[in-house]
């Protein structure tokens, strides 16, 4: 597998990543690809859900949280640099292998931090019975973007009131309840986030590929659409 890694070390806003999943998955040679990306604090929504129903808007329009719609469907999270976001783009239409490919790659690494996960058929990643990881798919001609977070650690208070019930509705009974479903990746393990990272592209690539100037422009002309008004929510 390989690596697609950016040149530099510039961060972008989640709408750049979006679009570099669709430019390898539209542009480059069949294979499998891997991208790891991190952003400042962002909610991503899926594509059926409501904005309303999901988010609470005035509490990201407060904490500079930017909001944006993305293709594919699955549920709405919260993203900011402390956790880490992967993006699988492989030449299958069958999402279902393709689901299980990236969490079973997901649960080699884990092991490899001597962490016992699972898989749920809901495609998302327990450790113990509690959340670590969730994932969504995104298909196109002969191609499947499956793309998940990865919680290391994370603004706990952004994330559970960023999305919906929002912060008025929810009492503190609530979060409690919320928080007993996730777990931080952290809490079972002292390998830090970029050694994290280090370890999943030496179990699962082989290769590495930095993208040219092109590339990046043709990205960042992908990545114009997720501004428009169909994808664009609160920045």
């Amino acid at each position: 597998m390989t690596h697609v890694r950016l040149p530099g070390d510039d961060q972008r806003p989640l709408p750049f990543y979006l679009a570099l999943e669709e430019y390898v998955a539209r542009r480059m040679p069949a294979g499998d690809y891997l991208l790891l990306w991190q952003v400042a604090p962002t909610v991503i929504f899926g594509r059926n859900q409501h904005l309303e129903s999901e988010v609470d808007v005035d509490y990201c329009r407060r904490h500079d949280i930017a909001v944006y719609r993305r293709k594919s469907g699955g549920g709405c999270v919260y993203a900011d640099q402390s956790n880490l976001m992967l993006s699988f783009v492989t030449p299958t239409e069958d999402v279902g292998f393709a689901f299980n490919r990236y969490v079973n790659m997901l649960l080699l690494v884990l092991r490899k931090l001597g962490i016992e996960a699972v898989g749920t058929r809901h495609n998302d990643v327990l450790i113990g019975d509690r959340k670590v990881s969730g994932t969504a798919c995104y298909k196109l001609p002969n191609r499947s973007i499956v793309h998940g977070t990865l919680l290391y650690d994370t603004n706990m208070e952004h994330m559970l009131h960023a999305i919906t019930p929002s912060a008025e509705k929810l009492e503190s009974k609530g979060i409690q309840s919320v928080r007993q479903r996730i777990t931080l990746l952290k809490e079972h393990t002292d390998v830090g986030l970029e050694d994290v990272k280090a370890l999943i592209l030496k179990t699962l690539c082989d290769d590495e590929l930095s993208l040219s100037g092109d590339a990046v422009r043709e990205t960042e002309r992908i990545e114009r659409q997720y501004h428009e008004k169909e994808f664009i929510h609160l920045v």
